[in-house]
């Protein structure tokens, strides 16, 4: 009991906002290094409508309670591809629309938009200005 007050304490006003938690562990952010943190912000906003945020006074992109926080690099970054973290995903309503108007807008594909019927998914793989690798998918919802 006493550890558990204690961890309440130090979590602040972050203990308070859990008490609204439905689940046990839901993602709350990621950190992407980049050269350039507000031109990946804005690219994340207007590629995919995300709210501007900041945290720690560093530029955030939010998405329906979760955020991809810019860091600045210390050197310039790889892609993700292949790395630790190869790709982060979106679940996208109409997804063959949004990429219609993704290809419009001269975003990178690294995989067109292809549907999967044998497990009922569409899917599609973008790269930010960086090379972070992004999934794109209609149909991973309560699977």
């Amino acid at each position: 009991m006493l550890r558990r007050n204690a961890r309440q304490h130090r979590l602040g006003s972050e203990s308070r906002a859990l008490k609204s938690q439905t689940m046990p562990v839901v993602m709350h952010h990621i950190h992407l290094t980049t050269d350039n943190g507000e031109m990946l912000r804005q690219w994340y906003v207007k590629t995919f409508d995300a709210g501007v945020g900041s945290r720690r006074n560093l530029p955030s992109a939010m998405f329906n309670g979760n955020e991809v926080d810019f860091l600045p690099a210390r050197m310039t970054p790889a892609p993700t591809k292949g790395r630790a973290i190869d790709h982060i995903g979106f679940e996208v309503r109409n997804l063959e629309a949004f990429v219609k108007t993704l290809q419009a807008a001269g975003v990178t594909f690294d995989a067109p938009f292809r549907e999967v019927p044998a497990i009922g998914l569409k899917i599609a793989f973008i790269l930010d200005p960086v090379g972070t690798r992004i999934e794109l998918t209609e149909g991973l919802t309560g699977k």
